[in-house]
């Protein structure tokens, strides 16, 4: 699944060509996994005023409302000048004046859904509960083991939580635990302020440095632009089972955490 250095990636890779232009036609395929909202001739004639980020979804701002895009667990957006019919795997498609916006998803997870303001419903429904970014002043040491403080639940578990933090994701969650050498199976609100903070930098850096090689390209994530990230190369547990760790040598072991997968080093993540 696109985690938040993916969605972010994919915003900067397009988000400055689409600026300012007015939407001509809305094209759509198969049902997405939410309706848009609105008949998509009601989009013709506004105006793209920026695209931001909030989690895993993208914010086209309008001159008329926004749209809310989810690429789900497979789904990604392409943005060209030129572009052929929609194939078999493209469910929606925004052609403007400065060129086409469209999301291809195999699995059909995703979605874009039409909001008139941040404020109305529908896009509440899907904002409303979410806890703050990583990368966000508002992600403080003391906010971060206040939230934790009481669950019992794994910390892998808790960190894929929206409501403590958004936008981690499996991929990040298993890495960061790594670079804090914190058990995925340690009690969250057993942890000390010093293994919350370790962990909190360590989430921190591990973000920074996925958006700086362009997010991870496991199957075929690539950016609107078609280009893919390498941060799959730095990987030190996710998807490393049996295999040797990087620090120590030890065979890296899996576990499953919340119907997900969970890669860690039992040397090195004694504790």
């Amino acid at each position: 699944m696109p985690e938040l250095p993916e969605v972010e990636i994919t915003r900067q890779s397009f988000a400055q060509a689409i600026q300012g232009a007015k939407i001509l036609r809305v094209n759509l395929g198969k049902a997405l996994r939410w309706p848009l909202g609105c008949e998509p001739s009601a989009l013709i004639g506004m105006q793209v005023l920026g695209v931001r980020r909030r989690a895993k979804y993208l914010l086209v701002d309008l001159s008329g409302g926004l749209l809310l895009v989810h690429l789900g667990m497979s789904g990604s957006l392409r943005f060209s000048s030129a572009m052929p019919a929609m194939g078999l795997h493209e469910h929606f498609e925004m052609q403007t004046t400065q060129g086409t916006l469209r999301l291809k998803d195999p699995r059909r997870f995703g979605a874009v859904v039409y909001a008139r303001s941040p404020l109305d419903t529908a896009a509440q429904k899907l904002l409303g509960h979410l806890g703050p970014e990583p990368l966000e002043s508002d992600f403080t040491v003391a906010y971060f083991k206040n939230t934790l403080s009481g669950k019992t639940a794994a910390i892998k578990t808790v960190l894929l939580d929206a409501r403590v933090v958004v936008g981690v994701g499996n991929i990040y969650a298993n890495e960061a635990l790594f670079l804090a050498k914190i058990n995925p199976k340690a009690a969250a609100g057993k942890l000390s302020a010093e293994r919350v903070q370790r962990l909190l930098q360590a989430i921190q850096q591990v973000l920074k440095r996925a958006l700086a090689v362009g997010g991870s390209t496991l199957k075929d994530f690539s950016n609107a632009q078609g280009k893919e990230g390498y941060f799959q190369l730095e990987m030190m547990v996710y998807d490393r089972e049996g295999e040797p760790c990087r620090v120590c040598g030890s065979l890296v072991r899996t576990l499953r955490q919340g119907q997900r997968s969970t890669f860690y080093c039992p040397q090195c993540q004694k504790r």
